[in-house]
């Protein structure tokens, strides 16, 4: 295989960092973690369902996001409930929602928090 054909680079995250150090990280997080899964008494963001958080320095916000499954029942709804949430945050411009299943959404994806809720700790 040679270097033009093959896969990313090892050790490269298959996750996109999000922009922690932007002023407005923590009011979009706190505001996705207002957006719970139906069949799950968790909040999104603890379940580790919000995989990137891109904040622009014109405070564009763009979410990377997966569910705990493809053919969970909400899949074209979720998107919109999240958008709503993060519109609401003072000084945010724009928002955009994506959807994607790479990686796939794992149980160890969750925050200790998630996890003591749901009894696995």
């Amino acid at each position: 295989m040679t270097a033009e054909t093959a896969a990313p680079l090892e050790g490269a995250p298959l996750i996109r960092p999000s922009t922690t150090d932007h002023p407005l990280y923590d009011a979009v997080a706190a505001a996705c973690r207002t957006v719970y899964d139906p069949e799950i008494p968790v909040n999104i963001f603890d379940l580790g369902l919000v995989y990137t958080i891109d904040i622009s320095p014109e405070n564009d916000v763009r979410i990377v996001m997966t569910l705990t499954a493809p053919g969970c029942p909400v899949a074209g709804e979720m998107p919109g409930w999240v958008a709503d949430a993060v519109n609401a945050v003072p000084g945010v411009r724009s928002v955009d929602v994506e959807m994607t299943f790479e990686p796939q959404w794992g149980m160890d994806m969750m925050s200790d928090e998630a996890r003591l809720e749901l009894g696995f700790m």
